[in-house]
């Protein structure tokens, strides 16, 4: 169409509509001693949890659409293959979302206990039927209420991941393998969100 457009000499009518601007979601990560309040503070039933999404760096759909068949214990690797969205398992955000996360320590032991409590259904954090997370349910009724008792600023679940990976970097963890562990296919966006 563009082609025969081209060919008559017709304007494109959207051509000079300039595109939105995004609003950028503010990057605010927890410190490392907010990070071991919460989990420490947190309900029993959520504490492996957390601790699995604020030492991965998993996104919320590929924490919540985590299943036992992608947890390689012998590896110590979860592998990423598809994320939960809207209730639905889907392919990851983007091929290069596909990876494998190295297990800390903390992950390792957490997951091994996650096992215990879950291990024979399809999800690793999953309801008492099954059913993976809800994350409104886990937002509004356990989240933002833990940090309101904790005193602490009112922030998305999804800063657990920019906690990771400001903990990874403060470490002085390779930017490279961080970049990868979050399923960047470089270090551009490391550095874009993380160098200001």
């Amino acid at each position: 169409m563009a082609d025969a457009a081209d060919q008559f000499g017709f304007t494109n009518p959207a051509e000079r509509i300039k595109r939105l601007k995004q609003r950028r979601i503010d990057i605010l990560p927890f410190s490392f001693a907010e990070t071991r309040l919460i989990i420490s503070t947190i309900r029993e039933d959520y504490r492996l949890y957390l601790i699995v999404r604020f030492f991965t760096g998993l996104r919320t759909g590929e924490l919540h659409g985590l299943q036992w068949k992608y947890v390689d214990f012998e590896r110590r690797q979860i592998l990423v293959r598809e994320t939960l969205v809207r209730g639905n398992v889907e392919y990851t955000k983007t091929d290069g979302s596909q990876r494998e996360i190295t297990m800390s320590e903390p992950v390792y032991e957490a997951l091994l206990a996650q096992r215990q409590r879950t291990g024979q259904q399809d999800y690793v954090f999953c309801t008492a039927n099954g059913s993976p997370l809800d994350n409104d349910n886990f937002t509004n009724r356990v989240w933002y209420p833990l940090l309101r008792h904790l005193g602490l600023d009112a922030r998305r679940p999804y800063q657990t991941r920019h906690t990771c990976a400001t903990l990874w970097l403060a470490a002085g963890e390779n930017p490279e393998w961080v970049a990868r562990q979050l399923g960047h296919c470089d270090t551009t966006m490391l550095f874009k969100t993380y160098s200001r």
